[in-house]
């Protein structure tokens, strides 16, 4: 995903959408340019396992780097954000949880930090968390998508809530009618699809 001005990452939940419809849910997105080096001219390509070993190499040498940077320039937001960005990569959510809520304290209402925190909450167990994390999003930025588009996947997935999951991606269409998830399917073919299931049942 894109970087914003200021460094935080845009992030969204990645659902899978199959002939039951929403499935499975995954999240994740890989830490930007960490794609190695080509050694030279004929080196043959790396395996699959040299690259997510290079890739684990490069996060923990970031997370290192950050964690100084903020034992050194605590009031620093920005590496707070990265340093959550980093814990969310490598899939520790509750030190992804206190990185973002450092940020948070230094610069309140970020939308999008607010965002990630939200999507470590639902990996961290914490689904009503989330929820609220995204409420408070959408209560700063009206009509912030990601937040929409998550809150939608947590109130379905997580705590069974088919009609507030509804109403969560029909306000994503009423900003963005051509609103697509992570994984192409369009939001308007999960919203008719999931409201002929709510009238059947």
């Amino acid at each position: 995903m894109a970087e914003s001005g200021n460094g935080v990452k845009k992030q969204t939940l990645y659902i899978s959408v199959a002939v039951s419809l929403l499935v499975g849910f995954l999240s994740g997105i890989i830490y930007s340019d960490r794609s190695p080096q080509g050694g030279g001219q004929f080196a043959p390509p790396p395996s699959q396992q040299q690259v997510q070993a290079q890739q684990q190499a490069q996060l923990e040498q970031t997370i290192a780097a950050l964690q100084l940077e903020t034992q050194q320039n605590p009031t620093n937001a920005e590496a707070w954000t990265k340093l959550g960005h980093a814990y969310f990569d490598t899939n520790q959510p509750a030190k992804a949880i206190e990185a973002y809520n450092k940020s948070l304290e230094i610069i309140p209402g970020n939308p999008a930090v607010l965002t990630d925190l939200g999507v470590m909450y639902r990996r961290n167990g914490q689904p009503e968390k989330a929820v609220e994390t995204f409420n408070k999003v959408l209560e700063i930025q009206p009509g912030f998508e990601q937040a929409l588009f998550n809150k939608g996947v947590v109130l379905y997935n997580d705590l069974g809530d088919l009609e507030g999951a509804l109403q969560a991606w029909r306000q994503l269409l009423a900003i963005n009618p051509g609103a697509r998830g992570p994984n192409g399917v369009a939001i308007s073919e999960m919203v008719d699809n999931l409201a002929r299931q709510a009238g059947g049942q």
